[in-house]
């Protein structure tokens, strides 16, 4: 197969950056060239809210030089994400605009769950070393510029993931205009971790143990850089971190500069961003750091060669995604073995119907995720829960789903007990986020029906949460989605539930499910 050229631009917080791969499914992918822009884009978002028209000026200028490299490489495609900066940004509409019709660039802004986990993509491209390391309990620290997000592994599956207000960028502007000496500062800046730390080792820590931490970002690149443990290799034990953390917490600003060789603006953000890492690195007691030195765009390249099947994973992503999610479901006390039985018959039912519905695999890992948080509202009313199931779901970053998805699910839940109203369907997406999928806020709402109707249909078949129908089979014959059970018993609440549900699935597919009991002669 031929080798393709691809172009990963990220527009970060504190930079401009331009990758160059060549990907193949032979050889995998290899960086062949990486230019990198320093631009405090989130300097001006997080200190005034929007960015100003000089900031917006340089970046449009950046970018139009990244398109001149781009066509010097004959980049036959690319992809150009924002992060936090843009995304937090008053202004944000008005700039991905800017940028396109300056420079042709279409910038897509990502959630902050698919930054992570594109970057941990990149890391799994490490495969044989990234799935050694997770055997045992891992957490993965990446400390960006505007936030910081953690997430811990047990036995090669994710089970939780955070972000933390604790982003070097942000961290240094709450710090800007208290005067401190060098020790002060420390002192400070680990108040600050520490406090945004506590609640998460109370939360996920308990009783769990970390034996590895991988640490990702810009941040921790040039921390190793240039200091003596570079010569160390990718991996440094905790004692060898904690004598390089006690170095540098004893350098001024301007020695930080000498040292490092950077600029007084990337300088003041080194000493935030190793106290972060040693603070978590203390915190979980892991006892090995690996540094597998990966940026956003390597993870930009690593998505686009897996999407276009030019590399492919021995790790399952979609894996992760439902492992987090079943976390999050344990953690507000859903009915287990109910959840079990209803994802079986939701997803047979999709699959039973896709003639019919014309969803793909997204749509169905959407619908999963919805049975299996469709109770979490009950841990705070059982009254209410479907409202406040909406609202746990909108709250949680749930890691590699875009913020569009997450609101599908959180609507799919929300409409499972209530009425559905096709005019006031509740979407808080933007509409440049609509654009992006390829989908109109119409297609949205009908998606949404579409993956409800499947989901009250199979909770009805489970109205007693006994699992009386887990023997069911199911087939579409004449405009009919016969489901039919050999359960000899009782199943008059299944069967009246059904009954009730049945109506608005006929009106969505167009299909009347029919709900049959084989009885024994």
């Amino acid at each position: 197969m031929a080798v393709r050229i691809f172009a990963a631009i990220d527009v970060g917080s504190f930079e401009l950056e331009l990758g160059i791969y060549e990907i193949s499914y032979k050889t995998g992918i290899r960086c062949v060239d990486h230019i990198r822009h320093v631009i405090a884009l989130g300097k001006d978002t997080y200190s005034l809210g929007k960015i100003s028209f000089g900031l917006v000026e340089e970046m449009c200028r950046v970018l139009g030089e990244f398109v001149q490299i781009m066509k010097a490489y004959r980049v036959k495609d690319y992809r150009a994400y924002a992060t936090s900066a843009i995304r937090e940004a008053q202004n944000k509409q008005i700039i991905l605009e800017q940028i396109r019709v300056r420079t042709g660039i279409k910038v897509r802004i990502i959630s902050n769950s698919e930054q992570r986990f594109i970057s941990y993509k990149a890391i799994a491209a490490k495969a044989a070393e990234f799935n050694k390391i997770i055997q045992k309990g891992t957490a993965i620290i990446d400390v960006g510029f505007g936030s910081a997000q953690l997430s811990l592994f047990d036995k090669d599956a994710l089970v939780s993931t955070q972000n933390l207000p604790l982003g070097t960028l942000r961290i240094r502007g709450l710090l800007s205009k208290i005067p401190a000496t060098v020790r002060d500062r420390r002192e400070q800046i680990e108040e600050i971790v520490d406090k945004e730390l506590f609640t998460f080792r109370k939360m996920y820590l308990k009783e769990r143990e970390i034996s590895h931490l991988i640490g990702i970002g810009e941040n921790i690149l040039y921390m190793t850089r240039r200091m003596d443990m570079a010569a160390l290799g990718d991996k440094i034990d905790a004692a060898t971190m904690g004598r390089f953390y006690d170095r540098l917490c004893q350098m001024t600003t301007d020695q930080i500069e000498e040292r490092f060789g950077v600029n007084s603006e990337y300088g003041s953000l080194l000493l935030p961003g190793a106290v972060v890492y040693k603070r978590i690195l203390e915190l979980t007691g892991a006892e090995m750091f690996w540094i597998p030195g990966i940026r956003l765009c390597d993870g930009i390249a690593a998505e686009y060669g897996n999407d276009n099947k030019l590399v492919k994973f021995s790790h399952n992503f979609e894996n992760d995604i439902l492992a987090a999610s079943r976390n999050m479901a344990k953690r507000y006390k859903c009915h287990t073995s109910h959840t079990q039985v209803l994802e079986q018959y939701a997803l047979n039912m999709f699959d039973s119907m896709r003639k019919y519905h014309g969803l793909g695999s997204r749509e169905r890992l959407m619908l999963q995720i919805a049975v299996l948080l469709h109770a979490c509202g009950k841990f705070i009313s059982i009254k209410n829960s479907n409202e406040c199931s909406y609202n746990i779901i909108m709250s949680t970053e749930i890691i590699g789903l875009s913020h569009l998805e997450r609101e599908v699910i959180a609507n799919v839940v929300r409409y499972n007990i209530r009425d559905f109203d096709y005019d006031k369907v509740q979407l808080e997406t933007q509409i440049h986020l609509y654009h992006d999928s390829g989908l109109s806020r119409s297609s949205i709402t009908i998606l949404i029906a579409k993956l409800t109707a499947i989901l009250r249909l199979a909770n009805s078949m489970d109205r007693s949460h006994r699992g009386k129908l887990a023997d069911s089979r199911m087939a579409v014959r004449d405009k009919e989605l016969i489901i039919t059970t050999g359960y000899q018993g009782d199943m008059a609440l299944e069967a009246a539930s059904f009954e009730q549900k049945a109506d608005f699935f006929e009106e969505i597919f167009g299909v009347r499910p029919v709900l049959r009991q084989k009885r024994k002669v």
